[in-house]
């Protein structure tokens, strides 16, 4: 690994140097071997938020994480636009997130030891089809795996240059208006809790995403209710990372 690594850096170190508004950065991650994972509830107010406004599929507050999945083509680059098309859903929603990327093999990590299988982090939005969520059981794998509706990036920040993922200001822009903005303190589970819990009897490997959830302030949850439309800018922003910046643009999908 050592030599590999050392080899890497001696290539960087004689590559060309190219300006960062003259390229075109994709998402950091693009070829998964398993689906996205997925942290919902994970901030109390987002939970306490939502109340009533479920569609009749309300819930006690769960007393451990409560995980779920979305397809991988949903990915896109961190200013791609987001494919938008009203005749799948008309409640289409933001989720600010931190994501997790893993970088070491483990089984039933211990949550003293979680952290040291975490490669690095990145942002994601996980758009959402709130009617679509509803519609299948109360499941929500459906109404969160549309493709090209996942914006990620704009890189991966290394864990040992990140430093504590618990200290994080995460915001969320929609046509330059603050619609949330939060920090990962107010989670309910931290990352470590989230990546022992979910590794227990399940092994996770690097390359492995994991999103954290999204803190409160989402449109669902509004009063009056505010959904996406074709031509709205959503920014997704932390502080130890930097933005995503997407724009809403008719794809046919359905």
């Amino acid at each position: 690994m050592g030599f590999a690594v050392d080899a890497l850096g001696n290539e960087i170190a004689g590559a060309p140097r190219v300006a960062l508004e003259d390229v075109k950065l994709l998402a950091p991650l693009r070829r998964f071997r398993r689906d996205i994972l997925c942290t919902g509830w994970n901030y109390w107010d987002h939970f306490e938020e939502s109340k009533g406004k479920r569609e009749g599929q309300d819930v006690d507050r769960p007393e451990h994480p409560t995980f779920f999945t979305k397809g991988p083509d949903v990915v896109i680059g961190p200013y791609d636009e987001i494919a938008y098309d009203p005749a799948l859903s008309a409640k289409w929603d933001y989720e600010a997130e931190l994501a997790v990327v893993i970088g070491k093999t483990g089984r039933s990590i211990p949550k003293a030891d979680a952290l040291d299988h975490v490669w690095g982090y990145t942002l994601a939005n996980d758009i959402s089809q709130r009617d679509l969520q509803r519609a299948h059981g109360g499941q929500w794998l459906k109404g969160k795996s549309i493709d090209q509706t996942m914006p990620l990036g704009p890189w991966i920040v290394s864990a040992d240059e990140f430093g504590d993922p618990q200290d994080v200001r995460l915001q969320c822009l929609l046509n330059g208006q603050v619609m949330q903005d939060a920090s990962t303190k107010q989670m309910a589970y931290d990352v470590a809790t989230l990546i022992s819990e979910l590794s227990f009897g399940m092994t996770l490997r690097p390359g492995d995403l994991l999103l954290t959830g999204t803190p409160a302030g989402i449109g669902n949850a509004r009063e009056p209710q505010v959904f996406l439309g074709e031509g709205d800018e959503v920014i997704t922003r932390a502080d130890k990372i930097g933005e995503l910046r997407n724009t809403l643009a008719y794809r046919k999908l359905a």
